[in-house]
């Protein structure tokens, strides 16, 4: 029987699969062989990317990669691959469609199934070649694994399943940095600084951060015995702990900067995103807030409409927010304010950094381009390109971009990525160190056709994220806070004080944050300590140092760079010992006081935030 006969049947057999997966009527078929599971997973990613991709395709450069991604960490070194059907300079190479693109993919994978020496892991050769078929896209578009895709799914869903610990591996251990209020540990009376030494009864010392999630997280309703040493306690104590859903919360922080200015730090825009911000709003205004802090930094963006939801709420109805445009119409629309935000005449400052991407750019570009608020910090991120997430049968998934998006001022802030997805990546690093520098760079080169206007006429750019209005160039340089984190220094040095303190502490502190956060300072003999610590793994201070420098594992300081570099490092300590004795929420208060210049600098500009509001009257803009 010839190959052709072998084949042909097989492939309209996927068709026929993947036809009726799409449709949503295949729950029996989803269980058959490993090949049939690959072929079909391989043809629907193909489907997909050339169904909906922004871009137009050549489904010929799809097949090309994916080849090479066959054969790329192919385990037999001998396989003959020349004038075979793995061998992409084949003059028989004519793709022009999805038929012919999966048939030959099919050959090739026969051919490395049925002649290799070694047994191939087909499943993981099938996601090579789904991962290098991604290659001529866009960096954003990218193939996601089965055990990733849970985890994604959690932090965007806005819960998991788990004990409810907030968690650090110290010194091989895990450690408790704060139990998640009212969640399953909490109730037990685990806290702060105990160390988790056995889970189901099996030792975890030496566990890295995914093996305890591996083991801790598991199905609400199911048990996980954990053993824990507690400072004071000379026996290991025993717990039997049943999972539950925990809430992942997309704020950090919500408080009160000072009688009058709220502060929210925003840390991804997930399902439950804009509940949280107004809960958040709401208290801050019955603590009689009249100005807000909007803090996006770090923030990479998540689910569009989330983005969307919190852009309305500071702008009149029938306000243009955002809007996408792509070669499918199912995909392109434009957003406006569908209601009067509640927080439309609030004066606002957004806090942005070249952490911030998609959804923060979204609001920050919609604030900046009507004149709404003033956005300081540094150059944004500048991702702007939306994307759609497929699940293939094995629950691995596929995000695919699908259309681009457009400020109010008809802008797009995607930078530039035809060099490839690792200098993409790897751009926010090779910016200036200053952030100013980086501006001026950055506009210098921008051309005629990406400049634009805000409502009331000021000059903004395009191509490369969202230039904030105020730079913030303060020297952010802290040497010995990088050797204390290189090093774990701080983690060890905050935990032993809560082992031998914790207890005095806690009675002395805890019903008096407000006081601890303006009043407290470390006792000479922690710093003492610390400063015992990073000497020994390193930190030499001489007045014959120009600039703080490392040379492999020594770092360098002149004496007036220690001075100023030791309060800051201390102060992040303190923002730690408040997080793992109050909780999470409470690292900001104390961090944005004593490390954070950037807040600091906000607070000076609301004079700023006044004058843009009358600049948009005197531009005759009565609304955004």
């Amino acid at each position: 029987m010839s190959l052709k006969k072998l084949i042909t049947p097989s492939i309209l057999t996927l068709f026929i699969l993947v036809a009726l997966y799409t449709s949503g009527i295949d729950p029996v078929l989803a269980r058959s062989n490993s090949t049939d599971v690959n072929l079909r997973k391989y043809a629907e990613v193909q489907q997909r990317i050339i169904q909906n991709h922004v871009d137009e395709i050549a489904i010929e450069d799809l097949f090309k990669n994916s080849i090479r991604g066959l054969v790329k960490n192919v385990e037999d070194t001998t396989l003959v691959i020349e004038g075979t059907p793995l061998d992409t300079l084949f003059s028989d190479i004519d793709v022009t469609n999805l038929r012919q693109s999966v048939s030959k993919f099919e050959k090739a994978y026969l051919y490395l199934k049925n002649n290799s020496e070694v047994e191939e892991d087909m499943d993981k050769r099938t996601e090579d070649a789904i991962i290098a078929m991604f290659y001529p896209l866009d960096p954003h578009s990218v193939y996601i694994k089965p055990e990733t895709s849970e985890e994604i799914q959690d932090q965007f869903s806005g819960r998991f399943e788990g004990i409810g610990i907030q968690f650090q591996v110290i010194d091989d251990t895990i450690t408790v940095i704060s139990a998640i209020s009212n969640g399953p540990s909490d109730q037990l009376g685990i806290r702060s600084g105990d160390r988790i030494v056995q889970i189901n009864g099996e030792s975890s010392v030496g566990f890295s951060e995914q093996e305890v999630v591996r083991n801790l997280r598991g199905p609400k309703g199911t048990v996980v015995s954990v053993g824990i040493m507690r400072p004071g306690h000379r026996q290991l104590l025993d717990f039997d702990i049943t999972r539950d859903e925990i809430p992942l919360y997309t704020i950090d922080s919500s408080y009160m900067l000072d009688d009058v200015t709220g502060y929210i730090r925003m840390n991804r825009f997930a399902a439950t995103t804009h509940d949280e911000f107004t809960s958040a709003m709401e208290s801050l205004l019955e603590s009689d807030m009249e100005r807000l802090i909007l803090d996006l930094r770090s923030n990479p963006g998540g689910y569009l409409d989330q983005a969307v939801r919190v852009t309305n709420d500071f702008f009149p109805r029938g306000t243009r927010l955002v809007a996408t445009q792509s070669r499918h119409s199912r995909f392109t629309s434009e957003y406006r304010a569908r209601y009067n935000g509640p927080y439309k005449d609030l004066p606002l400052i957004v806090l942005v950094d070249e952490g911030s991407a998609s959804g923060s750019e979204i609001v920050s570009g919609a604030v900046q381009d009507h004149d709404r608020g003033l956005v300081v910090g540094r150059r944004t991120f500048g991702k702007g390109l939306v994307q759609q997430q497929y699940e293939l049968p094995d629950k691995s998934n596929i995000r695919i971009t699908i259309s681009r998006y457009l400020t109010p001022s008809g802008r797009e802030i995607q930078k530039p990525f035809r060099d490839g997805r690792e200098k993409y990546a790897l751009e926010i690093f090779s910016r200036e160190d200053s952030a100013s520098g980086d501006v001026n760079q950055f506009i210098s080169n921008v051309p005629d056709s990406l400049r634009y206007k805000t409502s009331a006429g000021r000059e903004i750019f395009g191509g490369g994220g969202v230039v904030p209005d105020h730079i913030v160039d303060l020297d952010m340089s802290n040497e010995l806070f990088v050797l204390m984190r290189r090093n774990l220094i701080g983690s060890s040095l905050v935990r032993e004080f809560i082992d031998e303190e914790g207890e005095a502490f806690r009675d002395e502190w805890l019903d008096r944050f407000d006081d601890f956060r303006a009043d407290y300072v470390w006792p000479d003999t922690f710093v003492d300590e610390f400063v015992d610590r990073v000497t020994e793994r390193g930190l030499v201070v001489s007045d014959t140092v120009s600039t703080a420098n490392f040379e492999e594992d020594t770092l360098y300081l002149n004496p007036e760079d220690y001075e100023r570099q030791l309060p800051v490092t201390l102060g992040y300590m303190k923002a730690d010992l408040a997080r793992q004795v109050w909780g999470n929420e409470y690292f900001y208060p104390v961090f944005n006081d004593e490390v954070d210049f950037m807040v600091r600098e906000a607070m000076e500009l609301w004079l700023n935030v006044k004058e843009l509001k009358a600049l948009r009257g005197q531009a005759g803009v009565i609304e955004w």
